[in-house]
């Protein structure tokens, strides 16, 4: 597993301080959306779906600072938008690195190798690196010729530089297993400190909503995609807990988490997940104490979130099992990988 040792002695050090406290609900995640601007405009995604005065808004450092403060979670995926549009985007990372937060900053890759100069290396920065799949997937993904080549010289000068890069990899329906496995193959020669995998979700805001896995598809595509890895014969470097990755295939039931990955925003802080458009709450007291919790997730019969399996709900669900005396000795080393 790709988790580097701090993070995952940090994040387990965090979840058992919340146990001895008795804290039942607590933030693993911060997604941080400090701007909805993007230079690509992507069939899966809705977020460039907003008015035009809300995509010209961006937050500031200040205010990314504090939302951090207040949530409190060891882990900020800052995904957007395009993070690297944001004007002050390098203060904010260097904010949140300082005050020891792990951040993920999300980005298509398009901007990222000019941008590289702007950030130092540090074992609390790592750049996510969104790829859905090799050359004519990913380009047909996007909507845009040439991303793909991009992305990948990105990738490589940032590794040269001595940055920690993850991929990010959102799988629809119709996705060949076979292309995913040869896809995961190429990612490996990239020397990336790890992978990213989750099932698409239809929110209602993507453009295109025809393409999102059903519940008992996602298990069955997903049993295909990692059949080698599982089996021992592939050894793909994925930034997951094992134990995630066990859901994904039907070996784990989980309930969603979905106080695991609060999100914060121009708009402030969203009710009460990341994929779902119910409005937004001034604080995130607010949102902890405000949301009937038991509307959410596969259990509470919410059709919304029926067929829903995407890693920053259930993510946190694999990471607090993780810390159960059966699953110690396997998640050791990997206790936490989840972001946008």
């Amino acid at each position: 597993m790709a988790i580097n040792l701090l993070q995952a002695l940090e994040v387990g050090k965090y979840i058992v301080a919340q146990r001895l406290t008795g804290r039942k609900k607590y933030p693993l995640v911060l997604m941080l959306e400090p701007l909805f601007r993007c230079n690509l405009a992507c069939a899966g995604c809705g977020k460039i779906q907003h008015p035009a005065e809300i995509l010209k808004q961006n937050l500031s450092p200040e205010q990314c600072f504090t939302a951090a403060e207040e949530c409190g979670a060891p882990i900020v995926s800052i995904p957007g938008g395009e993070p690297l549009l944001h004007p002050q985007i390098d203060e904010i990372v260097k904010g949140l690195v300082e005050r020891k937060k792990f951040v993920y900053l999300c980005t298509n890759g398009l901007l990222l190798e000019k941008s590289l100069d702007k950030f130092e290396p540090s074992p609390y920065l790592t750049f996510s690196v969104h790829l859905d799949g090799l050359r004519e997937l990913h380009d047909k993904c996007v909507d845009r010729k040439g991303v793909f080549d991009t992305a990948v010289k990105a990738i490589r000068a940032a590794k040269a530089k001595g940055f920690r890069v993850t991929t990010n990899t959102t799988v629809f329906d119709g996705t060949d297993p076979k292309e995913m496995q040869d896809f995961f193959d190429f990612l490996a020669t990239l020397d990336i400190d790890g992978m990213m995998i989750s099932p698409g979700y239809s929110y209602e805001w993507a453009p295109d909503r025809e393409h999102f896995l059903k519940r008992e598809q996602t298990k069955a595509l997903f049993r295909e995609i990692l059949a080698p890895y599982k089996a021992g014969k592939k050894n793909w470097n994925f930034n997951h807990n094992p134990l995630f990755l066990d859901f994904l295939i039907g070996e784990k039931d989980y309930d969603c988490t979905p106080w695991g990955s609060p999100s914060y925003s121009v708009l402030g802080w969203q009710k009460p997940c990341y994929l779902l458009n119910e409005g937004h709450y001034s604080s995130f007291q607010e949102l902890l104490e405000n949301t009937d919790w038991n509307n959410y997730g596969r259990h509470s019969g919410n059709p919304k979130c029926a067929d829903c399996m995407v890693h920053c709900g259930y993510e946190p669900t694999a990471a607090t099992d993780a810390m159960q005396p059966s699953n110690v000795v396997r998640a050791i080393g990997s206790v936490f990988g989840m972001v946008s």
